[in-house]
């Protein structure tokens, strides 16, 4: 049995990565990595890649592609043509692309904010409109969670060519409901807008919550969706840069394809290993033993925060191992980012990244060994007792 208490060293790298952005005596439980190592499976499978010798050009095969869809199936029920399937070298390409096929000068896309930073940063990088739906923060004691905004999204959602959706949502952690795609699907149909739907984290599940891909729904819903997948996250490989597009439309399809194409389309040749390991099943014992984990940290995390810090609030995610806390009622004086930075030699997410709606607000990753998180929890707690 894997033991995710220990985590190896990560400062002794040259490159810059989570743990060597900051000084050396700044915590970093920021950036959305993990850091246990990869499932002995996958690591077992490289070094033998690595031993063979040869890295050369690889692109995944059709027992690959059914390989993905037979995991669809056992995982949701949901029946994925292989042929649907179009790799890309992340996930983070993958929504960019479809960004380029689907949006113009005169349509953009929507997204629900707070959200993953990047999606904010697609407008910029390819010159088209953002149009924003914020969910809606409902807060009941210190605890926070969050609900569409219908009426916002039916009115924004008019002017986009795309949805971007983060399901699970970064960063609060929230799965959707049944309910709650179908009514964003049928608005978007309504509208002609395709949904472009980032399960990045959908492996990630906390406690026995359960997921639904969205193009699951129905026939027509996947005729109008792209769904975005990636063993990184669960598997914790994301420097291996592959991900996959599933896009039941082939007119949609070809559309995705001819644009990738024409951006030198590859993915890394480990990447594509990792990720057959990951995606044949030969490391879901892992994968259990991880979430079983993570899911500790997360309800020790929510505990800690309630019983020592009484005026945070705190999302409790079903899914991701990233919490959402708000402490706008802590008293702290600027930005929390910067003082946790200063006063407690804590690094976290900045809240005001993830567009409107994130101010006041910082994002923690939690996916470490529980002594990491409970010093920079510690950490955190003596710099807000300081105020």
């Amino acid at each position: 049995m894997t033991s995710f208490n220990s985590v190896p060293e990560r400062r002794n790298s040259i490159n810059l990565s989570k743990w060597t952005w900051y000084p050396k005596d700044v915590l970093p439980l920021w950036l959305a990595d993990m850091d246990f190592p990869a499932a002995p499976q996958i690591l077992a499978a490289l070094h033998r890649q690595v031993a063979h010798g040869v890295l050369g050009y690889e692109m995944p095969s059709p027992a690959f592609y059914e390989t993905i869809a037979s995991r669809m199936m056992g995982l949701y029920g949901w029946n994925v043509d292989p042929e649907s399937i179009v790799y890309t070298a992340g996930v983070n390409n993958g929504y960019n692309v479809a960004a380029r096929i689907l949006c113009s000068p005169s349509r953009g896309y929507l997204i629900q904010t707070p959200v993953y930073n990047e999606f904010l940063e697609t407008g910029e990088k390819l010159h088209v409109s953002q149009f924003v739906a914020p969910l809606v923060k409902k807060v009941k004691g210190n605890r926070i969670s969050f609900e569409v905004d219908y009426d916002a999204f039916r009115k924004k959602v008019r002017k986009a060519g795309m949805f971007l959706l983060c399901h699970p949502h970064n960063p609060v952690g929230h799965i959707f409901s049944r309910a709650e795609l179908k009514k964003m699907a049928e608005i978007c149909i309504e509208n002609k807008v395709i949904i472009v739907s980032d399960e990045i984290h959908s492996e990630i599940l906390l406690g026995g919550a359960r997921f639904t891909p969205f193009a699951s729904l129905s026939r027509e819903i996947a005729k109008y969706t792209i769904t975005l997948i990636s063993a990184s996250k669960a598997f914790n490989v994301p420097g291996l840069s592959c991900a996959f597009a599933i896009i039941p439309d082939p007119t949609l399809r070809k559309r995705f394809f001819d644009v990738t194409y024409g951006m030198s389309y590859e993915v890394s040749t480990p990447g594509l290993t990792a990720a057959q390991v990951a995606y044949s099943g030969k490391a879901d014992t892992w994968l259990r033993q991880m979430l079983r984990y993570l899911t500790s940290n997360r309800d020790f995390l929510v505990d800690y925060v309630t019983q020592y810090m009484p005026n945070i609030r705190t999302t409790i995610p079903d899914a991701t191992y990233l919490c959402w806390l708000d402490f706008s009622q802590a008293g702290i004086e600027g930005s929390p980012f910067e003082f946790f930075k200063e006063k407690a030699k804590v690094a976290l997410s900045d809240g005001r990244l993830f567009g409107k709606g994130g101010e006041g607000h910082l994002r923690i990753n939690f996916g470490t060994s529980r002594k990491l998180l409970t010093e920079g929890l510690e950490r955190m707690r003596k710099a807000l007792d300081s105020i």
